[in-house]
């Protein structure tokens, strides 16, 4: 049944939207497509980063795409567009009505999609907070690994509690909208500065460099659905520009204030201490961070 598919029922709407609803229909949408970014946390652990990387991006964004077109079109002509909107579970909707007897299949197959999609979340998120403690933008406990796994554990465990605080703010609608926002504007900032050490620092390494018209059209595209959702839904979006903004004072203090007082080092370091030996995690192999004392400038 595919009339609701016909360009004169698929592009009628029940009520007019304005240009930042529309805008942030894609930033909710791009939610499902924020998978692309996953290997760039972890180019490390990548085999042949330069070939892989690119590769896996080229192959990925196609297939899904392919893949979500598919399922909407299986919706679109199994249900009218009323059934999708009254639906708390779309995908089990559309198993209760074409598969019968086997409609368990569906919850159980979005299920495990979900834990996919964590798994992929808890890779990589944790190694920001590892990658972040090499620099000293973190403690360092953070950029310690298990003795015998070599997986990130203080760095999971982080992730894992402001997970659960994130949880308590809102509903799933809007924490996906705090999610995307974040996100989206993380891409940005990041592009907009390697667009600007590509002008002010042409002569850098770069492993895997792209022509500039990717960057600069992906920018454009950025800023007109930033502002145009920032514009319809300012106080989610704005929300989650406040959840962005808390890390900015603890930079000044963590980072930025280096003359802090002795017994602030002495803290950290027996937290690291107790860190080390709840979690049995130590520095990398090779990581110049072991042969620094934590309280080496107190002591200086």
């Amino acid at each position: 049944h595919y009339d609701a598919l016909r360009p004169s029922v698929a592009f009628e709407f029940s009520q007019d939207p304005s240009f930042g609803q529309i805008a942030l229909a894609f930033l909710q949408a791009s939610f499902a497509y924020s998978g692309w970014n996953f290997l760039n946390y972890v180019t490390e652990e990548v085999v042949e980063p330069r070939r892989n990387l690119p590769l896996a991006i080229y192959i990925s964004i196609p297939l899904v795409t392919l893949v979500y077109t598919m399922t909407n079109i299986a919706y679109f002509t199994s249900m009218t567009p009323e059934e999708l909107l009254t639906s708390n579970a779309v995908a089990v909707t559309f198993g209760e009505k074409l598969l019968g007897m086997f409609s368990w299949v569906m919850p159980i197959s979005v299920a495990l999609s979900t834990f996919g999609g964590i798994n992929g979340y808890l890779f990589t998120s944790s190694r920001l907070c590892f990658s972040g403690a090499r620099e000293g933008h973190l403690p360092y406990l953070l950029a310690m690994i298990h003795l015998k796994n070599c997986t990130p554990i203080p760095a999971l465990l982080v992730c894992c509690f402001a997970t659960v605080l994130i949880l308590c703010l809102g509903e799933t609608h809007n924490l996906i909208n705090y999610v995307s926002f974040i996100n989206y504007l993380s891409y940005g900032v990041t592009i907009a500065g390697l667009l600007y050490l590509r002008k002010k620092r042409p002569n850098l390494a770069r492993p895997i460099k792209v022509n500039l018209l990717v960057p600069i059209t992906y920018l454009i595209f950025w800023a007109v659905l930033l502002f145009c959702s920032l514009y319809s839904e300012p106080v989610v979006c704005g929300l989650g520009m406040v959840i962005m903004l808390t890390g900015v004072p603890v930079y000044f203090v963590g980072v930025q204030w280096r003359e802090k007082p002795k017994w602030i080092y002495i803290l950290l370091e027996r937290v690291t201490y107790m860190g080390q030996k709840l979690c049995y995690v130590v520095f990398p192999q090779g990581d110049s961070s072991e042969t620094e004392p934590l309280t080496a400038k107190a002591i200086d």
